[in-house]
């Protein structure tokens, strides 16, 4: 019978390996297609593997626990000829040709609720193999010497571990002028070598990996407190009552809508506009932080986000988010402030421009003319970081504007 290979589909734009959780099929078994038969969690999320075409499954040769790259082959299906005719799929160690493999492609791009289509398995695909994370990291203290010149030997090693210039700023140089050579770094690896350690999660080499590439850029931060009684009184009113990260992602959505050229991206001489105004929150889970993404924030009223952003919270805590609600994102709200911060700095996701903070409400006097008497008011802190390249301190400030003006006007959100 023809087989049909089971591959690691492409589950995000920057996901490059997933790990095996749990098989949901056996050796055997009669499986229909685009059936899930492999659960594996990436970085961000628990999803599924799902098939290209029905049939028996014949084998998986791929173990749980372990990380495997996109496109590895994980399995094999035995399909019958009606089902390959039926599907389109092309068995293992067949070609497609290309009017064929054109309008799988093109179906496949048209398969928006099922990320394993997308996975181009029309070839014949490598063995499987085992790779390790793409980030290692390595915990090390901040100091105040390091190296201008790295030698290639010593940059091998420091990609091995992940680490940049930065992070070896604690290792003490014996080289010319204080460089730190390969022989420091090995002895200073040694010496932490009984250090109390633990395995970094997906998750959160993730986030260093995102933080890492983000940071490559001119990143500047500026804020301003914003009074809230309005919002807060027209919260009290509602039923169910929206959380505050909703009127502020409405109200920035907003405003970027009106100036959407500070959520562009600076392309050779151009900035590029963002089509849609899809704001993504972050959302603190066990071992890191996710950022779900409200498409076209600008169009719905706060209740209809209330509904979203509940659904999307509750799926982000248990790792059930899919890749369309994590991608492609303009910017992002992210509320410290439920923490008991009062102010931050926030880092934006490296395909962002921006990112806007929220700190925790604080109850202040403030002088009334009206009264000619101090009162009580409530405030927060909002600050936004942006890539300078794109936006400026003074045009960072008058989005802030913007975003406060708007949160005065709540009945309009």
């Amino acid at each position: 019978m023809p087989k049909v290979a089971i591959t690691m589909p492409q589950l995000g734009e920057s996901i490059a390996e997933a790990i095996i959780v749990k098989f949901l099929v056996k050796p055997g078994d009669t499986i229909e297609v685009d059936q899930e038969v492999i659960e594996v969690e990436t970085n961000k999320a628990t999803m599924g593997v799902t098939t290209l075409c029905g049939g028996v499954l014949s084998q998986f040769h791929v173990e749980e626990g372990t990380s495997y790259a996109v496109g590895t082959q994980l399995g094999i299906i035995e399909a019958t000829e009606e089902e390959i005719q039926a599907t389109g799929v092309t068995p293992i160690g067949q070609k497609a040709n290309t009017e064929e493999e054109g309008e799988l492609i093109e179906k496949t791009l048209s398969h928006g609720d099922n990320p394993a289509v997308k996975q181009d398995s029309q070839m014949d695909l490598p063995d499987a193999i085992t790779i390790e994370p793409s980030v290692n990291g390595l915990p090390v203290p901040v100091g105040t010497k390091g190296a201008n010149y790295i030698s290639p030997r010593m940059r091998a090693r420091m990609d091995d571990l992940g680490l940049r210039a930065a992070d070896i700023s604690a290792v003490s140089g014996s080289g010319a002028g204080g460089r730190v050579t390969i022989e420091d770094l090995e002895a200073f690896l040694l010496s932490i070598e009984d250090w109390p350690k633990s395995k970094a999660s997906p998750m959160r080499l993730a986030v260093a990996d995102a933080m890492r590439r983000s940071w490559t850029r001119p990143l500047a931060t500026v804020g301003m407190p914003v009074v809230l009684d309005k919002v807060l009184n027209h919260r009290r009113k509602q039923l169910p009552k929206p959380g505050l990260t909703l009127y502020v992602l409405r109200a920035f959505a907003l405003a970027l809508k009106g100036d959407p050229a500070s959520a562009g991206y600076l392309i050779g001489e151009n900035i590029v506009y963002p089509r849609a105004f899809d704001i993504g929150v972050a959302v603190q889970v066990e071992d890191g932080v996710v950022v779900p993404v409200i498409r076209d924030a600008d169009t719905k009223t706060v209740p209809q986000l209330s509904e979203e952003y509940a659904e999307l919270v509750d799926k982000a805590r248990g790792r059930r988010l899919g890749k369309e609600t994590l991608e492609k994102g303009i910017a992002t709200v992210t509320n410290f402030g439920t923490f008991g911060l009062v102010s931050g700095n926030p880092i934006p996701l490296p395909n962002e421009t921006l990112i806007l903070g929220l700190g925790a409400g604080v109850k202040k006097p403030v002088w009334s003319e009206e009264t000619n008497t101090f009162i009580p008011v409530t405030t927060c802190e909002l600050v936004i970081t942006f890539d300078h390249r794109v936006v400026d301190g003074g045009g960072a400030g008058m989005l802030l504007q913007k975003v406060r003006d708007l949160l005065q006007k709540p009945e309009l959100l």
